[in-house]
């Protein structure tokens, strides 16, 4: 009997942080729904729901780097190289597949480098992500010398625009990727490996992990995803520009950290990362909305994720004790 409720308090403190978590979401929903009309209409959601689908799919790739102990800074900046791509290849050829595969194999690519410097030349993520950070918005804004790109038609635009059921195009594809992730994560062994590597990368290594292989496959995913997020990003706003994805890393790690993936790694999931987003979007629309102020927006942000990050500590600390 014993065993049995130390079985039921065990998985029962696995999925505390998400509780808590969906718990602060329901009353947000609430308190928005109470102050502003028609907040939680659903026209009103899918209509705010347009200006989260980039910063979700950033979201999928860093869950899987940060449960490995990893970082990747430079996100938002592949975002704006891929978009100057994007518009770079369509204005010399006219062809929007071309422009698309130009989009997708920049943000390959940059995440390709990423991925060989953290794996190959051992270098800190933390430092090499900063470097790309830096590099890749460089090379963004030297390509396209200040210019935007734009007029790119409106089957483009529906990319974005479009929906499928009544439910965005965009957000559609975030699903179906989110489940494929939780099912990567939970039900697969490569998925668990990522939990041992962030556990402790040294036995992880002494018990046959290809540590350094799957770090690079996870930098180059996470480039890849910041590659479709650019192409959204452009079709939503039917132009390319090299600020493109300007701070969007910030955002990404603040909603990953809030859904319960510990930046130490080991730790972590889809479905707190999903809490996470939707918890950061609804409060930023919410403040935005009743009070209209982008500062109170940020403080409100970063106090949900100081309250988060001391609530796992006191729990962990409680739970070793």
């Amino acid at each position: 009997m014993n065993s049995m409720h130390d079985a039921g308090s065990s998985r029962s403190f696995r999925w505390w942080h998400e509780t808590v978590i969906g718990a602060l979401l329901v009353i947000v929903l609430l308190v928005a729904g109470w102050l502003v009309p028609g907040f939680l209409k659903p026209q009103s959601q899918l209509l705010l729901s347009r200006q989260l689908w980039e910063f979700a799919i950033l979201a999928l790739g860093m869950t899987l780097i940060i449960i490995t102990g990893g970082i990747d800074l430079s996100v938002g900046s592949t975002m704006g190289l891929s978009a100057v791509a994007f518009g770079g290849v369509h204005a010399a050829s006219g062809s929007l597949v071309a422009a698309s595969l130009a989009c997708l194999a920049t943000g390959l690519c940059c995440g390709a480098v990423n991925g060989a410097l953290v794996s190959q030349l051992r270098l800190h993520p933390l430092i090499v992500t900063l470097a790309t950070f830096a590099a890749y918005r460089g090379i963004a804004e030297g390509w396209s010398q200040g210019h935007s790109y734009s007029r790119f038609g409106d089957d483009f635009s529906n990319l974005a625009r479009g929906s499928w059921l009544g439910v965005p195009l965009p957000g559609t594809f975030f699903f179906v990727m989110a489940i494929g992730f939780a099912v990567f994560l939970a039900k697969t062994p490569n998925g668990r490996f990522l939990h041992a590597i962030g556990h402790n990368e040294r036995a992880a290594k002494f018990s046959g992990i290809a540590v350094d292989r799957i770090r690079f496959w996870l930098y180059t995913m996470s480039g890849l995803l910041a590659g479709l997020a650019s192409l959204i990003y452009v079709a939503r706003f039917d132009t390319a520009k090299a600020d493109f994805g300007k701070g969007f890393e910030l955002d990404v790690i603040t909603a990953v950290v809030l859904g319960g993936t510990s930046i130490y790694g080991g730790r972590g999931n889809i479905l707190g990362t999903i809490l996470g987003l939707l918890l950061i979007h609804e409060t930023r629309m919410f403040v935005s909305r009743y009070w209209g102020s982008d500062e109170l927006r940020s403080i409100v942000i970063g106090c949900l994720l100081i309250v988060a990050v001391l609530a796992y500590q006191l729990v962990s600390r409680r739970r070793r004790s």
